[in-house]
Parts: structure tokens; sequence; C-alpha cells
């Protein structure tokens, strides 16, 4: 028989053998790039400095993208990099346009993209509509009523106060730093809106000529060579047009504090989602129009699972952000959660998810405590197990797959605006600085993150024994568990199998992946301090007698590849580990000869 035939009978038996096994064809049988991406994120001020001034920048970022693809990320998304008087670090942008001098220039810019495309990285790119610096040309044009910038900001006369007396505020709205929103101008003699600090005003998006301005800002960035972009602040584009005062929510009694407020009129109007909408169809008929890898959209916003769910799409199924950030593992969850608390967040996550989206997970962020501190430095593997088990996208703020805990920031360290506004005696409080310290790539002098003798934030406290260096040389170590996890994504159970979180008692995790014909995972994870024993002959289907283990943390007693009863599994105090269900090898050779037919 010829081999041509042989293939063809072959493809034949393994066609009937899908569809009469079940394997649906109609399902997705790959997925697009972001949709199983890992996404590493960078704050290029803390990642890595080449110059020597103690400040991160974009050539350092450049100088370590080897270290990026060796774990295993398929993207990295940029703080913001924009020319800024640096009021709030980047989010203060000058001109959308340019690169800040402290981080290189545009040539580095493009050398930087240019370098991650050749070892196959995405680059996402910090978009910021929301406000400018004050510092910017448009904002400059607009206080003084120059033609065509009369209405770029949000401007009002404020309320009457009495002869001779400056107008009060328009309304009782507070920002997110403290104090009133509102900012009086003594060139145009009114008040500007601002939801962030007094350097930062608010764009007016009912204003046609701003919402073309940031589409081209877009563009700008796409033609410059970006996969995409991670959108700040989302939920603040619009505001209610009649600036009706917002009702106290009865959180807290300190009425400067942005939290005494319910923002149900400057945060989540449906204008904002709209505008999303029309973000989404610009990335997609750039790409339909000059080809390439699909753009992304990752949307930043702190909202409720429904207004959430009308980011993905509207009901009419127009699409909107690829990636509306799921948060809920850091708003929802301490260091005191019960696995029962994580399988809620998985199972309210995936029943918003719209047909044919992807769900995506978050950890952690530059502005929010470290995994570490936030949840327990004896949860740090398991934690970046379950993120990296779950189906979707995920998202590692640096730092995170070596373990990095916050810095010790004192009051005279401090330049976080949140911080600062706030006081010496609540600046530990709302400060971001902590989680903002410089990466920590070695135990040499500053952590190997600066030549020079001092960096903008001290070096944190373990950076002789947290490090990369360490890491690479240990024979466990929580890098290591990190690539391990990020080489198991790479299988088909894991890019296209179900999920399930199943809490087994007060303390254990279950994350069970599956997928027909293939191998069946399980991540285990004590999240409590004592020992425990658990049986997994009832988390999925046809469960063998043994399994493997695929993946250990570091503290586990298990070693990769050895096996254990199926229904007696003995977990150690904060013990994480993946098990491998190995298919029959008839089964495994259906599913590999399947995987050659699909493709």
């Amino acid at each position: 028989m010829l081999k041509f035939e042989r293939v063809a009978i072959a493809c034949a038996v393994i066609i009937s053998l899908c569809v009469t096994d079940g394997f649906d064809l109609s399902e997705p049988t790959t997925r697009d790039w972001w949709q199983k991406a890992a996404f590493y994120q960078i704050y290029p001020r803390s990642f890595k400095d080449s110059d020597g001034d103690g400040i991160g920048d974009l050539n350092g970022v450049t100088a370590k993208l080897p270290y990026l693809k060796s774990l295993g990320v398929a993207a990295f998304w940029l703080s913001p990099v924009y020319q800024s008087p640096m009021v709030d670090f980047g989010y203060d942008i000058s001109d959308f346009r340019a690169i800040q001098d402290e981080y290189g220039t545009m040539a580095d810019f493009e050398r930087l993209v240019e370098q991650a495309r050749l070892l196959g990285l995405k680059v996402i790119m910090d978009f910021v509509p929301n406000h400018s610096s004050n510092k910017h040309e448009w904002f400059i044009k607009s206080e003084n009523r120059e033609p065509g910038y009369e209405d770029y900001y949000v401007w009002h006369d404020g309320k009457p106060n009495g002869p001779g007396q400056r107008n009060l505020p328009p309304n009782n709205w507070i920002q997110a730093f403290r104090g009133s929103a509102w900012q009086w101008s003594e060139t145009r003699q009114q008040y500007y809106l601002h939801q962030f600090t007094v350097e930062q005003p608010d764009l007016n998006y009912r204003n046609p000529a701003v919402v073309q301005e940031m589409k081209d800002v877009l563009t700008f960035w796409l033609d410059k060579g970006v996969d995409g972009f991670r959108i700040d602040a989302v939920p603040t584009l619009y505001e209610d047009t009649e600036l009706r005062d917002e009702p106290p929510s009865g959180l807290t009694d300190d009425t400067e504090d942005t939290n005494y407020l319910r923002h149900i009129y400057t945060q989540d109007l449906p204008e904002t989602v709209e505008m999303v909408y029309q973000w989404r169809e610009l990335v997609d008929a750039y790409q339909k129009a000059n080809g390439g890898d699909t753009r992304v959209i990752m949307t930043e916003a702190y909202s409720s699972l429904e207004v959430i769910r009308t980011y993905y799409q509207s009901a009419s199924g127009r699409l909107g952000s690829h990636m509306p950030f799921n948060f809920r593992m850091i708003t929802e969850l301490s260091g005191q959660s019960k696995p029962s608390d994580y399988a809620q967040i998985v199972q309210d996550w995936m029943g918003i998810l719209p047909a044919g989206q992807v769900p995506n997970w978050v950890m952690g962020n530059h502005d929010r405590p470290r995994v570490g501190t936030r949840m327990g430095s004896d949860r740090i593997d398991a934690l970046n197990m379950i993120l990296l088990s779950l189906p979707g996208a995920s998202v590692t703020y640096q730092g995170e797959e070596i373990g990095m805990t916050d810095g010790v920031i004192s009051w005279e360290d401090t330049v976080d605006p949140a911080a600062c506004n706030a006081g010496k005696d609540l600046y530990a409080e709302k400060s971001r600085d902590p989680c903002r310290t410089p990466f920590q790539w070695d135990g040499s002098s500053m952590a190997g993150f600066t030549s020079g003798s001092r960096t903008w934030l001290p070096v944190g406290p373990l950076y002789r024994e947290v490090n990369v260096q360490v890491q690479e040389q240990a024979e466990k170590s929580h890098l290591k568990v990190y690539r391990s996890m990020m080489e198991l994504r790479k299988t088909k159970t894991l890019q296209l199998g179900t999920v399930k979180a199943i809490a087994l008692g007060d303390t254990v995790l279950a994350v069970v992946r599956e997928l027909k014909t293939y191998s069946t995972y399980i991540t285990l994870s004590n999240l409590g301090n004592t020992l425990q024993i658990v049986s997994a002959v009832a988390l999925a289907d046809a469960m063998p007698s043994k399994l493997y283990f695929e993946t250990v943390s570091v503290g586990s007693h298990n070693i990769r590849g050895g096996a254990v009863a199926t229904k007696d599994i003995v977990l150690l105090p904060y013990e994480s580990f993946v098990l491998k269900a190995r298919v029959a090898p008839v089964e495994h050779l259906y599913s590999s000869i399947c995987d050659l037919w699909l493709q």
C-alpha cells in the first residue's frame, strides 16, 4: 500500500473516532495568541536601569528581554513611558506622542519593539485616556480659551458664593487622591475637573475633537509596532452632564477620602463602554488594513461583574475589550480567604463570560500590595500555580515570579502622590511605593538594578535572598516553579480544557482541567498551616488509581514524576502541586493523531 494511502486511511479512522467519541469539531481547536497568553507587567521605572541614574529605562527593559523570553510569557505591557512631569510617575502625560527623557528616546522605544519582535514577544503600551498633565499644550491652550481647545477639558463656573467671593466648586465630587475633584484656574476664572491629582485635568469626551485626538494617539503607537494597549482608569472617562452631587457611601466618615462617596455620577456611565467599543473597532480595522496578529485591548476597571460583562461586548454583540481585567483575586481575597472564596471567584467570572470570550486572571499590579505581602509569603508558589492553572489569559506583575514582597518605605522616602496627599499619619495606608521598589536581579549592591549608588525608591530589604540569580542557581525556587507552570500552560488541556475550582474542606483548593482524550491536570493547593489528606477520586471523570506529580512547590516533599495514590494524597502546610492523570496509551495515540489531523 502506498504511503499516502495509509495516511488517508489512518485519517479516515481518526475522523470517525473523533466524531463517534464526541470530539466536537464545532468547538475551537486552537486559541488566538492573546486568549492563552501569559502577560507580564513591567513598571519601567523599577525594572532595570541601564545608565546608572537609579531610574529604570527602556534600554534596561531591552537588555532583559531574554529573561522575559525565558519565563515563557507571550507579551509584556509597559506602564507609561510618555513625556511627563512625573507628578504621578508617568500617568500625568504632557505629550502622548513622545518618550520621557528619563526613560530614553523614541529610537530606544523603536529598538525595544524590534528586539521584542525578534524574540517573539508582543509589546503592549499603556494608554491613559482619562486625563493629561496640566503641562500639556492642550490644557494650556484650553485654559487660555484658544479656538478649538476651549472644551478639551471639563470646565465650570462653580456655584455662586456671594458678592466679591470666588465661586464654590460645582459639586461634592472627590478625587482619587483626597479632596475636591475641582481646581480653580486663575487664568480662565473657572474650575476644571480632575478625578486624580490637581496636575491631571480630565479630558472632555463629550467633545468629538477629543475623541478623535485620542484615537489618533492609538494609531500613532500602532504605527510604531505595538501589539495592543492596556487602557488605564476607563470607568472615569465620562461624568454626569448635570454635575449632580454624589451620595455618601457609608464606608468612612472621612469626607476627604474618595471612598466617602458612591461614585454613581463619575464612574461606569454607559457612554464609557461605548467608547471602548469604538476603540475596539479602531484596532480591529487597523489589523484588517495592515495584517499581522490581533491587536488587543486590555481595560482597567474595578467595576461590578454586571458592568464588566458589558465591557466584553454589548447585548447586540458589538465587541469591546479583549480583556476587561479581572481584579477579583486582588479585591476579594486575603490571607484569611478560604478555598471556597477562590472557587467562588472562578465560578462568578466564568459565569459572566459571553459566548466565544475567554477569562483572564490578575493576581497583582503596581497599585496594590504584592501577592506575598497581601496573601502571605508561604503561599507564593500556590498562588502562582493557581493563577497559571486557570484557563484564558494571566497577568503577572514584575517580581511575583520570584516572590518579591513589599519594600519598606519611610515617610521621608515617600514619593507616591496618593501617599503624599494623605499626610504623614495616613501615608502608609495609601502608599503604592512599597510594591514599586526596584526589581531584584542579584545580591550585589542595589540588587543589580543599577550601577549607580542610589535608586529612586529604596531597594527591598530581602534582595540578597530573593533575586533572580539566587533562584536560577537553586535546585528549587519560586522562579523554577513559575517556569514549570508556564511549560504546562502549553498543553492542550490547559489551553482548551474545561475548568472546575473545588474547595476540599477549609484549606485545600483544587483546580481541575479536563479535555476529552487528553491528560487531566489537577492543581492542589493547601492554603493553610496544617497537614491535609485529600482524595481526588471524584474530582474528574474516570480517574485512575495513581496520579503523577507534574509540578511541585518549593516546600513540597514530592518530586516531579513521582506517583501518588489518587484516594490518599498528603499535602504539607502551604504545599501545592499539579497532578497529572495520564491518558491510556491508545488514547494518547488517538489524541496525537487527532492533533495532526486538526492542524
